[in-house]
């Protein structure tokens, strides 16, 4: 009876240990999956304020701005502030406005975060730039035009542009970094992404790379 009994608690444990052996892989994988899960809801949010506190800046230094951060398009010269000139360039990767932008992340490395910006606004009847959304003379309403970057409405398909974005041309800007004589019709989008590459990632069947996106739009302000 003893021996019996001894073999039924070596039994038992065994037992324990196979049940133990097939539920880990499983526990692990719930428990990794949300640690990764809330690492990329994290990283999600640290772009997400990358890309807001980028346009901010440039909505603040615009075109009445001692530096100001511009479009590919100057304002109109009978609009241009006496003291314009094109400090914080596209061409030059707006290193103001991208250094604004990393400054905000937290917990990843600045230079993972790739930014790019356009400026839209309303055009008149005869396609001038930089129009009032209503034209005085007609009191009609003039056309707002979204800008692009790399010939893509980020605002509406940012989702397919790679990172990081391509640079963008004079055709991407529809508008000036101007705001019209107080009237805040100009806006400027700002696209931030970076690739991210997740812990565990094979193990928990998800890619080994992937791509983080945030648009945000701000209107641009009059500083002086």
């Amino acid at each position: 009876m003893a021996a019996w009994r001894a073999r039924r608690r070596r039994g038992g444990r065994g037992q324990a240990l196979v049940e133990f052996a097939l539920v880990l892989p499983f526990f692990l994988t719930v428990v990794f999956g949300i640690i990764v899960l809330g690492l990329a809801v994290f990283y999600q949010q640290q772009l997400a304020n990358a890309a807001r506190e980028a346009a901010r800046y440039a909505a603040v230094h615009s075109a009445t701005s001692q530096c100001p951060t511009v479009s590919w398009l100057d304002p109109t010269l009978a609009n241009q502030p006496d003291s314009y000139y094109r400090c914080d360039a596209p061409q030059d990767g707006w290193p103001r406005l991208s250094a604004a932008g990393r400054k905000a992340v937290f917990g990843l490395a600045p230079s993972s975060v790739h930014i790019r910006a356009c400026w839209a606004g309303y055009h008149d009847a005869l396609g001038n730039y930089d129009a009032p959304a209503v034209d005085p003379g007609s009191g009609l309403a003039n056309t707002f035009v979204d800008c692009t970057i790399g010939g893509t409405n980020a605002l509406t398909a940012g989702d397919s542009l790679p990172c990081p974005p391509p640079a963008t041309t004079v055709t991407d800007d529809t508008a000036s970094d101007l705001a019209k004589f107080g009237r805040e019709v100009n806006r400027v989008v700002v696209f931030a992404c970076m690739n991210w590459s997740p812990p565990l990632a094979g193990f928990l069947l998800m890619p080994s790379s992937i791509t983080l996106r945030a648009v945000v739009t701000e209107t641009v302000h009059r500083q002086q």
